[in-house]
């Protein structure tokens, strides 16, 4: 299985992140479209989409006709049978991923991101800051499923902030901007672009500092990202102990009432978009479930 060159390594030391370029094909780009964009439009339909999180542009292009085209991110697709699934267990990922983070991984968390038209990009912030694990290691898998160009709003990263402890963020009060996004507010740099052929992949640590800036052009910007983590990582998220969630949510802003009701709690649960999976165990890659 494909591992992580010595000259790769030296890079993620270095940056915090690596390109693979040519990573996957134009078919695994087009099923993980299809997928989505089905996802979608049922969701659209009020039909039941179990337990995928369609998650809408708060002010999407008033042309809009299709229903992807007002969605910004779909969360939740990598623990069910499907074309994201494959890729979450993909041994050329997860082999990728386990060189960075061990024997024993896991999947926690996906998002399939539609930027499209005019939409708003994410101010400067760590993933990190989000996650708020024991410990905070995590490693992103960005896929390019189009082009990321210098105008359809790619992501911008800052080399060896990857290093940095997690900075202090102010919210983002554009209007437009999604719910809950934050910004490190003095940050002083302009970063580098990440420009990105279909079927790249990039491979960013939870600690680096990066954004993604508007999509000016006509056509989405469609990225597929997964989060992977060593098993065993504490994730506040999703801890048993309902202190544990609502201390969480409020580091988040989020603030729930104490102690939690349970009608609440359970709401609280349902909302929360990460679900570990194994992807790998002993250095042995987890088959993904199969489809129905």
């Amino acid at each position: 299985m494909p591992t992580l060159t010595a000259d790769q390594r030296a890079v993620w030391e270095r940056d915090g992140f690596i390109v693979v370029p040519g990573f996957a094909d134009e078919s695994t780009c087009e099923a993980l479209m299809a997928r989505t964009v089905a996802i979608c439009r049922a969701a659209d339909e009020g039909q039941d989409v179990g337990d995928a999180l369609v998650l809408e542009e708060p002010h999407p292009d008033p042309t809009a006709s299709r229903a992807e085209e007002r969605v910004g991110k779909v969360f939740r697709l990598h623990h069910v049978p499907g074309p994201h699934a494959d890729l979450a267990h993909a041994p050329e990922v997860v082999d990728l991923v386990g060189d960075l983070l061990g024997p024993d991984v896991d999947c926690f968390l996906s998002q399939f991101i539609f930027k499209n038209r005019g939409a708003l990009g994410q101010p400067w912030h760590q993933d990190a800051w989000y996650f708020r694990m024991t410990p905070s290691d995590q490693v992103g898998a960005w896929l390019a499923v189009t082009a990321a160009t210098p105008d359809n709003g790619p992501l911008w990263v800052v080399p060896g902030s990857h290093r940095e402890s997690i900075h202090e963020v102010v919210p983002d009060r554009r209007p437009g901007a999604q719910a809950g996004y934050v910004e490190i507010a003095d940050l002083g740099t302009d970063g580098v672009p990440v420009l990105m052929d279909p079927g790249d992949l990039l491979l960013f640590h939870a600690h680096l500092v990066h954004r993604s800036t508007d999509n000016t052009t006509e056509e989405p910007r469609a990225a597929m990202v997964l989060h992977f983590g060593a098993a065993g990582t504490h994730d506040p998220a999703v801890d048993p102990d309902s202190g544990v969630l609502v201390a969480f949510l409020a580091e988040l802003g989020v603030q729930l009432p104490v102690p939690l009701p349970a009608a609440v709690e359970a709401v609280a649960r349902a909302g929360v978009r990460n679900r570990w999976v194994p992807v790998r165990r002993g250095g042995l890659g987890v088959a993904a479930p199969l489809s129905r």
